[in-house]
């Protein structure tokens, strides 16, 4: 079984071995309920990396919905035993305060990319993620994370985050993984009522219709009242966003004249989804 840590105190001294022998340590930052998106990110880092890191801290500061905290699923056995297959080094699971000792009072915040999109809808929530994955960059002192493109506002922010702290690690972004159906992985999935969980794939179909429509040049805002229509007829409650940004940093694009991400959030059966898809 793979070592699990729980003080910075010990993982630290693991590391001082494997920088001494020079090897390359890689870290996948999760919040645990792990799934098979993030055993991907996993094997990524085994791929290039000659140790490995699985973090698992389900970080209070990056919530700013009390019950959705609460409701957030903890599986720390189940998961350990999901990372058994892949033998990672260490799976480092830090105590609050191993990350907010008493007193704590630094918060990491990245303006710009954090105003739109989940940002507008979460306040304070991003400014949870930089300081928390700030923290384990330097904790695991790791050469590599491995972050998922399904959460692509989040990717942006922290390689912004690293690059303007001068923290010295390579932030890679991973593809997607999906459901046979369509449906992005996310932990919060095994919330989703039984009754409501088949409608759950219409988000990213209503999406991949206005990326087609997008390609060929027709209007986007004709397109996004027509996916938002579908997206609603098909079960969800409520859309938050779904917008075109610019693939690298974001900006909001009125056009196709560039690579970019069509995002969306939506509501389904009480839980919030989110979902993004290359268009370019």
């Amino acid at each position: 079984m793979t070592e699990m840590l729980r003080s910075k105190a010990e993982l630290r001294a693991r590391l001082a071995g494997w920088k001494r022998a020079g090897e390359t340590v890689g870290v996948v930052p999760t919040m645990g309920a792990l799934h098979a998106g993030h055993l991907s990110l996993v094997e990524a880092a085994k791929a290039e990396c000659d140790r490995v890191i699985v973090t698992i801290f389900v970080n209070p500061k990056q919530f700013n919905n009390a019950s959705d905290l609460e409701n957030y699923p903890r599986t720390e056995h189940a998961d350990a035993e999901k990372l058994a297959p892949y033998a990672v080094d260490v799976i480092y699971v830090p105590g609050p305060e191993e990350i907010y000792p008493e007193g704590f009072a630094t918060s990491v915040a990245v303006s710009g990319l954090t105003d739109g999109l989940c940002g507008a809808f979460r306040p304070g929530h991003f400014d949870g993620v930089t300081t928390v994955v700030s923290k384990l960059f330097l904790q695991t002192g790791a050469d590599r994370a491995y972050f998922g493109e399904k959460d692509y506002q989040q990717l942006q922010v922290v390689r912004r985050m690293a690059r303007d702290l001068d923290i010295p690690v390579e932030v890679i972004g991973c593809e997607t993984v999906r459901e046979p159906d369509g449906l992005a992985l996310s932990s919060r999935n095994v919330l989703l009522p039984e009754a409501t969980r088949a409608a759950a794939p219409v988000l990213n179909r209503a999406m991949v219709a206005m990326a087609e429509g997008l390609r060929t040049g027709a209007d986007l805002a004709t397109l996004k009242a027509q996916a938002e229509a579908a997206i609603l007829a098909g079960g969800f409650e409520r859309v938050e966003y779904l917008e075109l940004r610019a693939a690298d940093g974001l900006a909001p694009m009125t056009t196709l004249d560039r690579p970019a991400r069509l995002l969306a959030a939506a509501w389904l059966g009480g839980v919030r989804l989110i979902d993004n898809i290359p268009v370019g």
